[in-house]
């Protein structure tokens, strides 16, 4: 039996087992695919306060889940298979194994949609990335291509244009989905360009992105345009499907939640899952924060507890 089950061990979930194991709380964090969650895929990480240096994602991320085990929390490195929120105790699965919870707190991430073409996941953190805020200064005086045509791909394109000597926004439609005003700031912005009618076939390179191989949708023309790097705009999708049926949800997959309160007492939500604009390691660490004093008041209010 736990004070606290947390689901997802990214940023917002190891913040969340840090400040509930030093809050006193008997603490259970099961992973999911990997520790650190997204940024275990970061090459580099340049931008959280107090690394000046700067650190590899799967360095930074074993020094949460070490801040974390300081205090008590424990870690089972699977992915919960399902859970019953129906009654409290709370139940979460992870196979055949059953763990009951006084409280749970889910901070799954999200997964971005991929494209599905050679070379993408082997070159995944190597010049293929899916954040500009995050990377762009790493591709500084180089070539980028960003795959998309909607809102955040214009955006993403737009920050890397600040860095970047050349920006080729790739889309498969022949006009953009953005709004006017990030179109047209992408038009007049003379580091940007655009192939319309064109979709990545395949992204090159051995250790690192060297180029990608592209296909005009109108002609079936094949051409192969050099690049350091390979940003995918194309959208997310929430890692909710445990929660279907037993929580609040939007027509998107997303909970829904009143800060990081969701439908359910006792069960919260952190990271990605409540924040869409800003998807940072310190803007998810601040939601985990959040989510693991919430549930610590909550449990003290519990005559039970």
């Amino acid at each position: 039996m736990y004070d606290v089950i947390i689901l997802g061990a990214g940023p917002a979930g190891l913040t969340a087992a840090l400040y509930a194991a030093r809050g006193k709380l008997k603490s259970l964090v099961i992973t999911g695919p990997m520790v650190g969650g997204q940024i275990a895929l970061t090459y580099q990480i340049d931008n959280y306060p107090g690394f000046p240096e700067g650190l590899t994602g799967p360095e930074l991320s074993d020094r949460f889940k070490a801040h974390a085990e300081k205090f008590g929390a424990e870690f089972i490195e699977a992915e919960a298979t399902s859970v019953d929120l129906a009654s409290n105790p709370y139940k979460a699965w992870v196979g055949d194994r059953v763990f009951d919870t006084s409280s749970l707190i889910v901070a799954t991430g999200m997964t971005h949609r991929g494209l599905g073409v050679q070379g993408e996941d082997r070159l995944m953190g190597r010049g293929v990335f899916v954040c500009a805020t995050c990377d762009a200064l790493l591709y500084e005086d180089r070539k980028v291509v960003v795959v998309g045509g909607g809102d955040s791909a214009l955006q993403e394109a737009l920050d890397l244009a600040k860095f970047a000597s050349e920006v080729t926004i790739v889309h498969r439609r022949e006009e953009l989905r953005a709004c006017r005003c990030l179109t047209d700031r992408a038009l007049i912005e003379p580091r940007i360009k655009f192939l319309y009618s064109t979709v990545v076939e395949e992204i090159l390179g051995e250790k690192r992105v060297q180029g990608v191989r592209l296909r005009d949708l109108k002609t079936g023309e094949l051409k192969v345009v050099d690049t350091d790097g390979v940003l995918l705009a194309i959208g997310w999708n929430p890692n909710t499907g445990l929660l279907r049926g037993e929580i609040e949800m939007n027509d998107s997959g997303y909970p829904k939640t009143e800060g990081v309160k969701t439908s359910k007492p006792g069960v919260f939500v952190a990271g990605d899952l409540i924040d869409r604009n800003y998807r940072q390691v310190v803007t998810s660490c601040g939601s985990g924060c959040a989510a693991a004093i919430e549930a610590i008041r909550w449990l003290e209010a519990q005559p039970s507890h």
